[in-house]
């Protein structure tokens, strides 16, 4: 059986909105799947994860959520990218590529130096 990884501090925000940027408006269990799919099921996310995640980034402006009917007809909350939330992940992405270029250095073997 494969082991779940843990979500680092500070990529599952990157995460949501890049799903957002890239599926459009999701509901929260849809967002959880959809990461966990991208991950090819190494990741493992449960609803003390998500969802303070999305009240934060609501929070801050960078997403906004309505009300709406799931694919199975219940009641859903749908999230969805504002304008800042675009901006934001974009910028983000970019720090995120940096931060892993030179975390990769560090992890070469001595020859790729």
């Amino acid at each position: 059986m494969d082991e779940k990884n843990e979500v680092w501090q500070g990529t599952l925000a990157l995460m949501i909105l890049r799903t957002l940027e890239t599926m459009g408006p999701q509901h929260g269990y849809g967002l959880a799947r959809r990461i966990e799919q991208t991950s090819g099921d190494k990741l493992q996310l449960n609803y003390g994860t998500v969802y303070p995640a999305l009240l934060k980034l609501e929070q801050e402006g960078f997403i906004r959520s309505a009300w709406g009917a799931s694919e199975n007809n219940r009641k859903a909350k749908f999230y969805e990218l504002t304008a800042a939330g675009k901006k934001r992940v974009r910028k983000a992405a970019r720090a995120w590529e940096q931060t892993t270029e030179i975390v990769a250095r560090f992890l070469a073997s001595p020859e790729e130096a």
